[in-house]
């Protein structure tokens, strides 16, 4: 992945902070050409760090993925990362790990196959 700084990390900023949103709105929003910013969002799409949505395929409206806002949260490591794909994978994947662990707390670890005193 390659990342035109600061304009994809500004686009994917004012996805996070605004939500869904179509270029001329994001082009004011980060200040950068409405042509720069359509340009840029079918590369970030091809990215997996935001998305088209609909309702129409030809909307043009975009909203940031989970990856591209584990992408934003690591913006002050591209330039170090040798790979930051690895990297925000990595990340994606701790997460993961961790909501799937606050998952199974939170159900308190019982299992469908017990047997309970109604079996």
């Amino acid at each position: 992945m390659r990342l035109r700084q600061p304009t994809d990390f500004l686009v994917l900023e004012a996805l996070h902070s605004y939500g869904r949103n179509v270029a001329p709105n994001i082009a004011e929003i980060t200040g950068k050409s409405r042509k720069n910013v359509n340009n840029r969002l079918p590369v970030l799409d091809d990215y997996g760090l935001v998305r088209k949505i609909g309702p129409a395929d030809r909307s043009g409206l975009y909203e940031i993925t989970e990856q591209g806002r584990v992408a934003l949260q690591l913006r002050d490591q591209y330039d170090a990362a040798e790979d930051f794909d690895a990297l925000v994978d990595r990340r994606l994947e701790s997460q993961s790990a961790s909501a799937t662990t606050a998952e199974a707390t939170v159900r308190g670890g019982n299992d469908d196959d017990e047997p309970t005193d109604e079996d």
